[in-house]
């Protein structure tokens, strides 16, 4: 059962907290030459609520893409789950915990969806997410002209604006779900058959493996992280935004994460500790062009060349451990 032991990706996790520790090195001096000031508590806060969305929804792209799979739904489920949130609740903080399940349910049932689509029909899956998240996104813009619903009073205060210091809770959500992830990934059967099934699906199936429900489990869990991201959205937002996924672009930043974080993209390879850091690379590039306003355009090409560095790096080390 060697096959089946779990492989975190031992340079990258490593790796990327030391090219995020450089950025903010490098950052931090620009803005002071430029009259700012880079680590002051209103950057920090923000720097840590945009790390806190994206880092949900990248922690549940990390598990299908372990697994060899892919989700490019999530962007729309994250404003689906507002939506369901925050008309759910309609502003009452007695409807707080049923607006949460509906909207979890929900995220749980399209990502069953997605497994079904990948497994059962076998649809590619890029494909299929890309299919599921059209729909979705037919929905939205059919049903909704802009913001919907209110957000219940005690979640805006508690998981949208209430801090720990200089550390959202929302951030500590992220830690502890990127905690349970990490150990569902290290200790858990599901990990070790996960891994085993992104790294060779024939050998994983040889091996005893259900590749099918494993996959399933996979693309659910990611809509629920999904999920809860736009919960964290709705609180933050006070209601229902049927486009906060799709403008975020969460579907190529959280696998832009994912892959800085030296996941491999054909899956068996990687870890969601490395996911964190690279969500938190990408909060930081931001933070720092917010800084120095930065136009919108070069922010993004700064993004493309990391996103090509990392995937460049992470290609050559593979060339020269398969040429051991």
């Amino acid at each position: 059962m060697r096959a089946l032991a779990f492989r975190p990706t031992r340079w990258a996790v490593p790796g990327v907290f030391v090219a995020l520790a450089l950025t903010l090195a490098i950052g931090w001096l620009v803005v002071l030459i430029d009259g700012g000031q880079l680590f002051n508590q209103s950057t920090t806060v923000s720097l840590l609520h945009v790390a806190a969305g994206l880092g949900l929804v990248a922690v549940g792209q990390t598990l299908v893409i372990l697994g060899g799979s892919l989700d490019l739904s999530v962007a729309y489920v994250v404003s689906l789950s507002t939506l369901v949130a925050a008309e759910t609740m309609n502003g009452s903080d007695g409807a707080l915990v049923p607006a949460i399940g509906l909207a979890l349910t929900v995220s749980a049932a399209v990502g069953l969806f997605n497994g079904l689509l990948v497994t059962r029909l076998r649809i590619n899956a890029f494909i299929a997410t890309l299919g599921v998240g059209l729909l979705l996104k037919g929905y939205l813009d059919n049903g909704y002209d802009g913001p919907a619903g209110a957000t219940s009073p005690a979640l805006v205060q508690t998981l949208g604006y209430q801090r720990i210091g200089p550390v959202p809770l929302s951030f500590l959500l992220l830690v502890a779900v990127a905690g349970v992830v990490w150990l569902a990934l290290a200790r858990t059967r599901f990990g070790h058959h996960l891994v085993a099934v992104g790294g060779d699906p024939e050998v994983a199936r040889l091996s005893g493996v259900r590749n099918d429900r494993v996959l399933v489990t996979a693309h659910v869990l990611c809509s629920l992280c999904a999920g809860l991201a736009g919960i964290y959205l709705a609180s933050r937002l006070g209601s229902g935004a049927p486009r906060v996924g799709s403008e975020g672009l969460y579907d190529l930043e959280s696998i832009a994460a994912v892959v800085i974080g030296g996941t491999a993209l054909a899956g068996g390879r990687g870890g969601v500790l490395g996911t964190v850091g690279g969500v938190l690379l990408l909060a930081s590039i931001d933070a720092i062009f917010n800084q120095l306003e930065v136009d919108a355009f070069f922010k993004q090409v700064i993004r493309g060349v990391v996103i090509i560095a990392a995937v460049a790096v992470y290609a050559r080390r593979a060339l020269r451990k398969g040429a051991v």
